[in-house]
């Protein structure tokens, strides 16, 4: 039997793809799929367009929020014109044009935004917090109040909401403080403090946090019920530590973390990120390392990479980047936000491990897709500029370009920073004169730069300048008149720190009791920073005196004052004091030495002949302070040893140590040693390492010169100065100078360029015949040329120290101190000259080299001629 067919049917169609809804936007842009969303609502507008679906005013507002999460500036355009197609903009309310207004605010429309509100037929309490928020966000603090009276008067009913975006205003409006306590009653008087919602109650501390009242945040926040809210207020908590270390009051940031843990309330990743930052300030590394302790306990806070970033710099500001970067480490790799990335970078660019921080910036976008943000650039610039291996310096300008971030005030200021340091100030005044509008950073960027490369007077004119931005003269009054489109800058205690090492670099104390002026009137005198400059400033224009009452009145200091300090009266001869002090460092406990701290009291022994106390500092100082014998530290054992001449104990440390760079310090300081002993032999050995480690370095040529000379070996020191020739090395020509009325003369080893040249010469001459009358010879070992002797005596007569010293003589009133600075190392000649002319006129002559200060005082030297 045949088997019956089967009927031929066709199997049915799919089903068609249904258009998405309100719904699926909605639940797309509260699940962050933002770019999904977008994608949905032009389905949903397409399918509306052939009647399949409706597009409707539930669909928009979330629509509008993942547009202004995206900054879209064209969808939220895009959002606003199929609204106004399928008059969806006019309802019961109206919730697409409040969305709309927040979106354009968003995405940098602020105009787009005020248009719409102005265009609205009808509004609503939500409209107004938009409309509020929205002008805070551009900072039109006082449109913001404004537009709170026109809510009030509207007759809508004011939210929690309101009052943050109100706060928020009048919290940078301090000119007139009374609109936040007026705020704050307002809040009292309606209940909004009450209950377990704090988002009011914590946008009034940080009100009171930014108009400088942290008392009275203070007193807020001990209010009876601030700190007892259900579920342990932890958001309060941390807006009291974050707004106190922001003022600096980082220990009292502390105590307020301390006592939050006392309550039972359990910290998170928002308390650490604010609170470490206050270890950094207070320079507590151990409680750093505490936080870290707690840290690791939580696996989620381990791995959360915004308090990675606080570990990570908290470690960099203390020095330890190795304890960064295993903080950096620990984070998983797809975990790693861009936050840290931008800490570990500038902690390798910090403490200058450049070809480290340039790694790990290739590395961030070739190896983990994070695309690097402005504070990135303006991080990593610094390693650019000062890399020697990193070629492309100023092809990183085009890179930033390409980027988008040319006009970014942080990167134009690295930008500014780094063409200062190469040397092309033009390039850094032009981007200096693009930046609008110029803040204290901008300023201090560009007077660093000239103090760097030396052009001093131009960075105190900068300040000037500084001072009278956004100024001009009213024709009808003498008084100036703040301009429209810039504020007044004012100089602040970064300004004082960038000036002082430059009035330091000219020995000008006039200038440099100025800047202490200004910081007195401005409080910053108390600053650690400003005080440690200022110790440091008045050190090196001879001041010691004044250096020591700076360092005395500071109420706190920390290692930097210390080391600043000790390192004066070393250069100044005075090692009793000098050690004295690094015992009262150590006992006081208020800071820890350091490397520097070594260096400064072994370099203090070293000019002071305390050759066994030296020694016994330099074999105990791992043991009882725990700091390694750097190779820095080796070459000032090695000073301390070879100015005693006790040059072979000098050698066998030398021997010791690892061959290689790091021996560069300890030969140069053995080959000085060996030409103020006259010793030829080590001479010779010490001056053909130092050539073949640094074949360009001039003073190695000089000072082997020198000891030929001195030993009469005349052709051998012509070999060496042929040997100079040959490579390209020259010289360094020694140059002095004097401060006198606000002015810097300098003077050149027999040059006539200074105005009063035939006059100085005149005066040297008269000065010459008085001193070989009193029985003064000239040291003719300083020239290294074979000549006659009256030849030498005639170079010597006008070495650059002795000119200025004699211009000092004929400018200054009678009895005036001589303060003179050097850029070489002074002569033997012209320091037994200054001690004749200190007594045949009476004077005290201070005399810097850049060595060490030389004081002269009735014919005789601080240094004891121990030199």
């Amino acid at each position: 039997m045949a088997a019956t067919p089967l009927p031929v049917t066709s199997p049915p169609p799919p089903p068609l793809p249904q258009p998405p809804t309100a719904a699926t936007i909605r639940s797309l842009t509260a699940a962050g799929n933002h770019a999904a969303a977008l994608h949905a609502l032009s389905s949903l507008s397409a399918a509306s367009s052939s009647h399949s679906a409706t597009l409707d005013r539930f669909a928009l507002p979330p629509a509008a929020k993942s547009a202004a999460a995206l900054r879209s500036l064209t969808a939220v355009r895009s959002i606003h014109g199929a609204a106004l197609r399928h008059d969806l903009l006019d309802g019961p309310t109206p919730a697409v044009s409040n969305a709309l207004l927040t979106a354009y605010a968003r995405c940098g429309d602020l105009t787009a935004a005020l248009a719409l509100f102005d265009a609205m037929p009808s509004r609503d309490a939500v409209t107004f917090n938009s409309l509020i928020a929205a002008l805070c966000l551009f900072r039109r603090w006082l449109p913001a109040l404004d537009a709170l009276r026109d809510m009030l008067l509207e007759g809508h009913p004011l939210t929690s909401f309101t009052l943050v975006s109100v706060l928020l205003a009048c919290s940078h409006l301090a000119e007139d403080l009374r609109l936040g306590r007026e705020a704050h009653a307002f809040a009292l008087k309606n209940g909004f403090l009450d209950g377990d919602e704090r988002f009011a109650f914590n946008a009034l501390l940080s009100m009171y946090a930014r108009l400088g009242l942290v008392d009275d945040a203070q007193t807020l926040f001990g209010s009876v019920g601030a700190t007892d809210v259900p579920g342990g207020g932890v958001v309060t908590w941390n807006t009291m530590v974050s707004l106190l270390v922001q003022s600096g009051r980082c220990g009292e940031a502390i105590e307020v973390l301390y006592d939050m843990v006392a309550r039972g309330v359990r910290p998170d990743g928002v308390t650490f990120a604010s609170a470490l930052p206050a270890c950094s300030q207070l320079e507590m590394l151990s409680l750093g390392r505490e936080m870290h302790a707690y840290v690791l306990k939580d696996a989620d806070l381990a791995a959360n990479s915004f308090v990675a970033s606080a570990l990570v710099d908290m470690y960099a500001s203390h020095e330890r980047v190795g304890a960064a970067r295993l903080v950096f480490d620990m984070v998983p790799a797809g975990e790693r936000q861009l936050g840290l990335w931008n800490a570990m970078i500038c902690g390798y660019a910090q403490a200058g491990l450049d070809e480290d921080a340039l790694e790990l910036f290739a590395r961030m976008e070739t190896e983990a897709g994070v695309v690097p943000s402005e504070t990135t650039i303006a991080g990593v610039l610094p390693s650019c500029a000062r890399s020697e291996t990193f070629a492309g310096k100023e092809a990183v300008h085009g890179y930033v370009v390409k980027r988008g971030m040319a006009d970014n005030p942080f990167v134009q200021n690295a930008l500014m920073d780094l063409y200062a340091r190469l040397g092309d100030m033009d390039a850094a005044r032009w981007i200096f004169a693009t930046i609008e509008p110029r803040d204290v950073v901008s300023w201090n960027t560009l007077i660093t730069g000239c103090v760097v490369q030396g052009h001093i007077r131009d960075a105190f004119q900068l300040v000037r300048e500084m001072q009278q931005q956004g100024r001009f003269t009213d024709a009808a009054t003498e008084d100036g008149i703040a301009g429209a489109d810039e504020e007044p800058v004012v100089p602040n205690n970064i300004t004082l720190m960038t000036l002082l090492p430059g009035c330091a670099m000219l020995a000008a104390p006039a200038r440099g009791k100025e800047i202490h002026g200004y910081a007195v009137r401005h409080a910053l005198d108390s600053d650690v920073a400003v005080g440690s400059a200022l110790v440091d400033m008045y050190a090196k224009c001879g001041c010691l005196a004044l250096s020591r009452a700076v360092f005395d009145r500071l109420p706190r200091r920390n290692v930097i004052t210390w080391n600043v300090l000790i390192m004066a009266y070393g250069m100044h001869g005075l090692g009793d004091e000098a050690i004295a002090l690094f015992d009262r460092m150590v006992a006081s406990d208020e800071a820890k030495p350091n490397e520097v701290t070594f260096i400064a009291a072994l370099a203090a022994c070293s000019h002071s002949g305390m050759v066994d106390r030296g020694l016994e500092m330099f074999r105990s100082m791992k043991r009882n302070h725990g700091v390694e014998p750097t190779p820095d530290l080796h070459a000032c054992a090695v000073d301390i040893l070879g100015r005693a001449g006790r040059l072979d104990e000098a050698y066998r440390i030398i021997s010791s140590m690892e061959p290689g760079e790091q021996q560069v310090s300890a030969w140069s300081s053995f080959l000085g040693a060996c030409r103020l002993h006259r010793n030829v032999a080590l001479g010779e050995i010490a001056a053909e390492r130092l050539f073949e480690l640094e074949p360009d370095e001039a003073s190695h040529y000089v000072l082997l010169c020198n000891i030929y000379s001195a030993a009469g070996l005349w052709e051998k020191s012509s070999e060496v100065r042929s040997r100079m020739r040959q490579r390209g090395v020259s010289k360094e020509p020694g140059c002095s100078w004097i401060e006198l009325d606000g002015v810097i003369h300098r003077f050149m080893a027999g040059e006539s360029a200074h105005p009063e040249s035939t006059l100085v010469h005149a005066h040297m001459d008269a000065l010459w015949e008085r001193m070989r009358d009193q029985g003064y010879t000239p040291d003719t070992s300083s020239v290294l040329h074979d000549i006659e002797e009256s030849e030498k005596a005639a170079i010597l007569r006008y070495h650059s120290e002795k000119l200025a010293i004699a211009f000092g003589l004929l400018r200054t009133p009678p009895g005036a101190t001589i303060r003179v600075a050097k850029n070489l190392r002074v002569c033997n000649d012209c320091h037994e000259a200054a001690k004749f002319i200190s007594r045949m006129v009476g004077r005290d002559i201070v005399l810097r080299d850049v060595r060490r200060f030389h004081h002269f005082v009735d014919g005789a030297c601080s240094c004891g001629d121990y030199w």
